[in-house]
């Protein structure tokens, strides 16, 4: 008999999904553990196999088009001739599922209805200017001048209405020329006429990731209440101790230094590697330092996560790093290798950014935003000399992690930065 095949939840946070690909055509036998179709979900794009065996005899999701979850998208039956005529599709699902959250504490109904909902103001962009008129080129002001002077001033850009003529009633010749000014009009005012009307624009639909980082961007900077920690490290002590291990033929990246001190500094203040779990409105406290660390995609932004962080040492952690963003890059990470995590670090260092303050990734308690290692003038021994100096900004969850023991791991990472040789051991 027909029976159908929805769009799989893929990842925890998925609740639709761009269908990529389809791997088997009409009227293929499809067996269980085949490769049947790809689904671009709000992490990375997934390959799903058939869990039961058929003939695929009709695809209503097209490549490229959104599904959600449990929606139908395909019609399989049992026997390649079988009648799917009077098969009734049951109303796709077109909101996903309400999920049932936890019970909250009793201290917190009071006043619910009094409380407005926090609502998404409309921000649209402005229409095109269809009636705008381009302004046309300054024209020159009437001049007398020899053929010549006119020739040789449009080849050599001079405007003549700066020259002063010595001839026959200011007429300009030639040699009046070398008195002139280069010609502004020449030089600035193009002769090009734009065809596409100001304030044109095209609209791009958010892919499934580019949804979730939205969503949830959003969610944490309007409901967890950020405060953020600024410390300046001098960061010539780790990229020389980086450019040592370099010339011994180990290669680890400024990245790998920030990650393996962070997870000492959590160890030994472990109030930071926290996070807050809005359903029971109670405070994490994470038993393994797993560092997420973000990395950059065509499609967007993911935090692959480097589990038990603290046990391992500056070259481990280097190996997996690479792998982990490689994987990223490739949409290939599983699943456990980018949710959860207890931690987050994001560097921008390596684009000339100076400093930033990021957005923490609930439900994480912080994150660290580190610049890159500019060269600037500093006071040392009463002196003022030459030092490259690195931002460091700690961006915490208040309702999870207080302003003192902020200063305080920020400091132990300090300490450990700027002595990287306690990284190495």
């Amino acid at each position: 008999m027909p029976f159908v095949v929805t769009m799989p939840k893929l990842s925890p946070t998925m609740e639709k999904g761009v269908l990529v690909k389809w791997h088997k055509r009409l009227g293929d036998l499809v067996r269980a553990g085949d490769a049947l179709f790809d689904v671009a979900t709000d992490k990375a794009t997934v390959e799903h196999t058939a869990l039961d065996e058929g003939y695929l005899r009709q695809i209503i999701v097209q490549e490229g088009k959104e599904a959600y979850i449990n929606q139908p998208i395909a019609i399989f039956t049992e026997t390649k001739d079988e009648n799917i005529d009077d098969y009734v599709l049951e109303a796709p699902q077109k909101q996903p599922a309400v999920q049932t959250a936890s019970p909250e504490p009793e201290y917190l109904h009071v006043s619910h209805a009094e409380t407005p909902k926090l609502t998404q103001p409309l921000f649209a962009p402005e229409p095109p200017l269809t009636q705008y008129t381009f302004p046309s080129p300054q024209r020159e002001t009437f001049v007398r001048a020899s053929p010549l002077a006119k020739k040789m001033a449009k080849e050599k850009g001079i405007d003549l209405s700066t020259v002063r003529g010595t001839g026959p009633r200011g007429r300009i010749t030639s040699k009046d020329l070398d008195l002139g000014q280069k010609s502004a009009l020449v030089q600035f005012n193009s002769t090009r006429i734009p065809s596409t009307p100001p304030g044109s624009y095209q609209e791009e639909p958010l892919s499934p990731m580019r949804q979730t980082i939205a969503k949830r961007l959003q969610e944490s900077k309007s409901f967890i209440p950020h405060f953020y920690l600024f410390q300046e490290i001098c960061a010539d002590p780790l990229l020389a101790a980086r450019a040592q291990l370099k010339e011994g033929g180990v290669a680890v990246s400024v990245n790998d230094f920030i990650i393996r001190g962070v997870a000492l500094a959590l160890k030994k203040h472990p109030e930071i590697n926290s996070g807050f779990h809005s359903g029971n409105q109670t405070i994490v406290h994470y038993q393994t330092i797993d560092i997420a660390v973000a990395v950059s995609i065509p499609a967007g932004l993911i935090t692959p996560i480097i589990r038990h962080a603290d046990y391992k040492n500056l070259g481990a952690l280097s190996v997996e790093m690479r792998s982990l963003a490689e994987k990223a890059r490739q949409g290939k990470l599983a699943r456990e290798e980018y949710m959860g995590g207890s931690f987050t670090i994001s560097n921008l260092g390596m684009y000339g950014i100076d400093a930033f303050a990021g957005i923490i990734n609930p439900p994480h308690g912080a994150i660290l935003c580190v610049g890159g290692a500019i060269e600037k003038p500093v006071i040392k021994a009463g002196e003022v000399v030459a030092a490259r100096q690195m931002q460091l900004t700690l961006c915490a969850d208040h309702r999870v992690i207080d302003g003192a023991d902020s200063a305080k791991f920020i400091k132990t990472l300090q300490t450990f930065l700027e002595n990287p040789s306690l990284l190495l051991v």
